[in-house]
């Protein structure tokens, strides 16, 4: 674990909120010189506490206000098994989120399709195709309730 101080903790809770900040107004609101500042993101960056920067899209805006969550159970925990699982669930562009679970099934997957049309076609030609998969439990969310991007800091 990376050693934060006060105003690294400052830095990245503001730059979860708002990444597209400018620097000079980021110092202003920690307390640091425009180059103490701009140092400080850019070690933040190079030692991987900001893994990277991202635009977060509106699900409906772009057609995707269906959340699934899928679990899913293979055959075997054998190494070779989970790996080629991995593999195959990594190169699907429609799995925003793939876990390996401890519990009652092996992965949890998290998906957003346009409705139950498009996760029937996506179940049919992706999910069913996975390479060991014996079970697909879905479970669609009705309603988010709470969803963050940004840790506690």
């Amino acid at each position: 674990m990376i050693e934060l101080d006060h105003h690294d903790r400052a830095i990245l809770g503001i730059l979860q909120t708002d990444a597209s900040v400018a620097n000079a107004t980021l110092a202003d609101r920690v307390g640091l010189s425009a180059s103490a500042c701009l140092r400080r993101v850019q070690r933040l960056e190079r030692d991987g506490v900001i893994a990277r920067v991202v635009a977060l899209l509106d699900a409906r805006a772009i057609g995707r206000a269906t959340t699934v969550f899928i679990e899913v159970t293979l055959d075997s925990q054998r190494e070779e098994v989970l790996g080629a699982f991995e593999r195959a669930a990594s190169g699907c562009s429609d799995i925003l989120e793939c876990h390996l679970m401890a519990g009652d099934f092996d992965y949890l997957l998290r998906i957003a399709v346009n409705g139950p049309q498009e996760y029937e076609r996506l179940h049919k030609q992706e999910l069913s195709r996975l390479p060991h998969v014996v079970r697909i439990k879905s479970s669609f969310a009705l309603r988010t309730v709470v969803k963050r991007t940004d840790y506690p800091l």
